[in-house]
């Protein structure tokens, strides 16, 4: 069995949705951070998203940890034209499909982005891949709220858009474990406070 431990990147204060759009994350709460890298294995490799703010995350997390190098396949979902607006400003360019990518997301993508199925199918290849170099240990994956919430979605069975009810706050800590190939378990998670 191979255990990850998800984190969700520093807060942004961004109001519109942010995917691909790479911003900083606001990392002043030295001892919220203190208290989430006392929740990590100690020799679990980390590796994160290649957005700075889940590198600057991964970054201040570390410690002493062995690092892998960042992976685009753990990037949150492009939103594509939508990149930085709000989900209003979106409705009002395209009511029908604004309320579909929430209510019946599957393969329903924003102008020029990718749909909640296209992120799962990536996140979920580059989560195989890392549980397989890595069998039977733990990695410690800074990521984005998106590619979390697909894989507690897989390892508790519920689909989307029943998943979005799922709160996954910056700086929150969920534990995964890979029982075999494909099949996965929830295990635990924390937001220190």
């Amino acid at each position: 069995m191979t255990e990850f431990f998800w984190i969700r990147h520093g807060p942004t204060h961004a109001r519109g949705m942010v995917g691909w759009t790479d911003i900083d994350a606001d990392l002043s709460d030295r001892a919220a951070l203190a208290r989430l890298a006392a929740l990590l294995p100690a020799g679990a490799p980390v590796i994160s998203s290649d957005l700075r703010r889940a590198v600057a995350t991964a970054d201040a997390l570390q410690g002493q940890r062995p690092r892998l190098p960042h992976d685009p396949a753990l990037r949150e979902m492009h939103f594509g034209a939508w990149e930085g607006i709000t989900h209003d400003e979106a409705a009002a360019h395209d009511p029908a499909l604004a309320r579909a990518l929430w209510e019946t997301p599957g393969d329903i993508a924003p102008p020029g982005g990718e749909s909640w199925n296209a992120l799962a199918a990536r996140v979920s290849a580059a989560t195989e891949a890392l549980a397989d170099r890595h069998r039977g240990g733990a990695v410690v994956i800074v990521a984005h709220f998106g590619p979390i919430l697909s894989q507690i979605g897989r390892a508790a069975g519920i689909a989307a858009p029943a998943l979005f009810t799922r709160p996954v706050a910056p700086l929150s800590l969920t534990r995964l474990r890979r029982v075999s190939p494909g099949r996965w378990a929830e295990t635990g998670g924390a937001t220190p406070g």
